[in-house]
C-alpha cells in the first residue's frame, strides 16, 4: 500500500470513529452504528467495512490507538525533560484520561464491549499498548524483567484510575487526579514487585502472557 493510500484509509478511519462517538452513548458499539457512521461520513457501508474490517470492536481498538498518540503528544508539547520520573507518567495518564472526557459513555460501551468473551483478548491488547506506549513516551528503554513489571504496574494504575473517573462527579474531576496521584505510589513499588515476581517465576516474554497476567489481577480485585 502506497503512502498516499495509507493517508487516505487513515482519513477514513477517522472521520467514521468521529462520526460514530456521538452514537455510541445511544446505540452501542455495534456494526449498525458503524453502518451510521459511515452514512454520516458520506461514506459507503462497504467502504466502511474496508476501514474497519473487524467491525465495531476494531474501531475501539483504532480509537484506543489514537488516544494513546494524542497523550504521547500532550507530553511532548509539555517538554517533560525536567520531570521526575512519577511525575512523566502521572502526566501521561491523566493526558490519556483527559483526551476521552468528551466522551465517557462511550468508555464506558467500549470497556463492556471488550469485557466480552470475544471481544477480552482485544483488550488486554489495547491496555498492553497504551502502557507501553505510555512508558516509552516517558523515556523507559528496559529490556530485562523490568520492562515487564514496570508494564504490569502502569496496567493497573491506569485500569483502576480510568474505572474511578468514569464515576467522578468532582469538578474538573479532582478526585481522580488525587486518586491518581496515589496510585502512582505503586509505580515506586516497582524493585519490590519485580522481586516477588521473579521469586515466583512469572516471567512475561510477550504481549499475550502479560495479558493474561493483567487479566487475573482484575479479577482478583488487585489492580493498582
Amino acid at each position: 500500500m502506497t503512502d498516499a493510500a495509507d493517508s487516505s484509509r487513515l482519513e477514513r478511519r477517522r472521520a467514521i470513529l468521529a462520526a460514530m462517538l456521538p452514537h455510541v452513548p445511544f446505540d452501542g458499539w455495534s456494526d449498525r452504528t458503524l453502518r451510521r457512521a459511515a452514512a454520516d461520513a458520506d461514506l459507503d457501508p462497504a467502504v466502511a467495512r474496508l476501514a474497519f474490517p473487524g467491525g465495531a470492536a476494531e474501531v475501539i481498538a483504532f480509537w484506543s490507538d489514537e488516544v494513546d498518540r494524542a497523550a504521547v503528544a500532550a507530553y511532548a508539547a509539555r517538554d517533560g525533560d525536567g520531570m521526575k520520573f512519577r511525575e512523566r507518567i502521572a502526566y501521561l495518564v491523566r493526558a490519556r484520561i483527559e483526551a476521552l472526557a468528551g466522551d465517557r459513555e462511550s468508555v464506558r460501551r467500549a470497556l463492556t464491549h471488550l469485557a466480552q468473551p470475544q471481544h477480552a483478548g482485544l483488550g488486554m491488547q489495547c491496555l498492553y499498548r497504551t502502557v507501553d506506549e505510555l512508558w516509552h513516551a516517558a523515556g523507559d528503554r528496559s529490556t530485562d524483567f523490568n520492562f515487564y513489571t514496570k508494564r504490569l504496574t502502569l496496567a493497573g494504575v491506569y485500569s483502576s484510575t480510568l474505572l474511578f473517573w468514569l464515576d467522578d462527579e468532582s469538578d474538573d474531576s479532582t478526585e481522580t487526579w488525587r486518586f491518581l496521584d496515589r496510585r502512582i505510589a505503586g509505580v515506586m513499588r516497582i524493585p519490590a514487585r519485580r522481586q516477588k515476581l521473579q521469586q515466583a517465576g512469572q516471567l512475561f516474554p510477550n504481549s499475550r502472557r502479560f495479558a493474561r497476567m493483567v487479566s487475573e489481577r482484575l479479577r482478583e480485585g488487585r489492580v493498582g
